[in-house]
């Protein structure tokens, strides 16, 4: 049928770089008149490429390609990336951000070749404000600071002194690896606390609340890194609860908020009344890594000192990235390209769900965590497959995923796991990387049964 040539032909262009990633299609009417059909046959054409998402419509503008050549310098055509934390970079709308930087240069001229507020623009911070609200976080621009990335505000915070004299830090075990490294190299004392797929054990959880002296108590409560699941609504609520009973703060890090699938999901910092919820929240995860850029909902008890510790730290964030957000937030850009996202990543944890379930069984020691959305999700391993071992025997065959030993602390023992990322893999990719590890799961087997000492097949990578 013509409609299905005309999408082939629109997808080709799309594909070889003839229509540039950003790039704006021929209205309509141009491609009714090119191809010598109607309009009905070219809009049935254009929603098949939408719904494949390799192009996106701005109402009253047109259609633009999303999709590029996965091919990059840092990652060779072969590889499948289940390890990668970044942005798909077939994804990242190049042009739009290059709009909005354009835009903030003519905007703000010289305001952005000067030392700033250390907290950020007022107007950022009022545009953010506002896009909290849609979270049930209502702060006004006085009690948000802009950072250069979630990880500055969670560095800032480990190091800065808190009102409650308390010096230890909590975590979730497993967690964030990045602030294992901080506390690292800050030589604090942390302390673990189990989470597991089904949440966190409340009373465990008060335990240490009412004996540790727990300066503020480290949390992913939605799309956990590397678990992928969400605390409940109990659980938050339990949580805000205990923080002020016991002078502890929360330091809440939802870094994915603008990927949360469901809309009556709301943070421990909706839950605060007592001023103890620090809540970071980043927009580089689903924007565009290298503009580096979160922001830090502060109780009233820290502004000062944060703000202190965040002059000390690099006097302001960069003032070209806030203007370009800042454009981004009050025209709708970014709330258009992280619906786009949302939808993107949702397709990509449901094949990765469908896949493991068909070539993992779980009655053999495979175990997928049910991710209902985010970035990340848990593959529990067999006793018998170490998961550093067969990690590197997938790597041999550039399949690369993350072994959650890297997500626990050294006195911590950790789950024999990996964490799977399909933040930067297609459908296909998802599909074959898991028979990759199939496969390679069988050949350790296998070669284990046949080795008379039952050495590792890989012990000298």
């Amino acid at each position: 049928m013509k409609y299905e040539t005309l999408k082939e032909e629109l997808k080709r262009q799309i594909n070889s770089g003839a229509i540039k990633p950003g790039g704006k299609l021929p209205s309509i009417r141009e491609l009714s008149l090119q191809w010598a059909c109607s309009k009905n046959t070219v809009i049935r054409a254009i929603d098949e490429l939408e719904k494949e998402h390799l192009i996106y419509s701005i109402p009253k503008s047109g259609y633009y390609a999303i999709v590029r050549p996965s091919i990059s310098e840092d990652q060779p055509p072969r590889r499948i990336d289940f390890a990668v934390a970044a942005p798909d970079p077939g994804i990242i709308p190049y042009e739009e951000i290059q709009h909005g930087l354009n835009r903030a240069v003519q905007l703000y001229g010289d305001h952005l070749f000067s030392y700033g507020d250390p907290l950020g623009f007022p107007s950022l911070r009022e545009a953010i404000s506002r896009h909290l609200a849609a979270s049930q976080i209502f702060a006004g621009p006085e009690r948000i600071s802009i950072v250069s990335g979630s990880q500055q505000a969670l560095h800032l915070l480990a190091s800065m002194p808190f009102p409650n004299g308390k010096s230890a830090i909590l975590v979730e075990q497993p967690c964030y690896p990045g602030m294992l490294k901080i506390m690292g190299l800050l030589g604090i004392t942390a302390i673990g606390v189990a989470r597991t797929e089904s949440g966190l054990d409340l009373d465990e959880l008060e335990r240490h609340f009412r004996n540790n002296a727990i300066k503020f108590f480290y949390t992913v409560p939605r799309y956990h890194n590397p678990l992928g699941t969400s605390l409940s609504r109990v659980e938050k609520e339990a949580i805000a609860s205990m923080a002020e009973k016991y002078d502890v703060f929360i330091v809440e890090d939802d870094y994915l908020a603008d990927l949360e699938m469901d809309s009556k999901s709301d943070p421990i910092c909706s839950y605060d009344y007592s001023g103890r919820v620090v809540y970071v929240r980043s927009f580089s995860k689903v924007m565009l890594p290298g503009l580096r850029l979160g922001a830090a909902v502060l109780p009233e008890a820290l502004i000062k000192l944060f703000s202190m510790y965040k002059a000390s730290s690099d006097l302001s964030t960069t003032a070209l990235s806030q203007a370009a957000l800042e454009i981004h937030l009050g025209s709708g850009l970014f709330q258009r390209h992280v619906a786009r996202m949302r939808e993107r990543y949702g397709v990509r944890m449901m094949a990765l769900q469908e896949a493991c379930s068909r070539d993992l069984n779980e009655k053999e020691g495979f175990r997928l965590s049910r991710s209902a959305g985010g970035i990340f999700a848990q593959l529990q391993l067999p006793d018998h497959l170490d998961a550093e071992e067969l990690a590197a025997a997938v790597r041999q065959k550039d399949v690369h995923v993350l072994p959650t030993v890297y997500c626990y602390l050294p006195s911590v023992a950790s789950t024999n796991s990996w964490r799977l990322s399909i933040i930067r893999t297609s459908e296909k990719e998802i599909e074959d990387g898991i028979r990759i590890i199939r496969q390679t799961a069988d050949e350790l087997t296998n070669q284990r049964k046949t080795s008379p000492l039952g050495r590792s097949a890989v012990t000298w990578i």
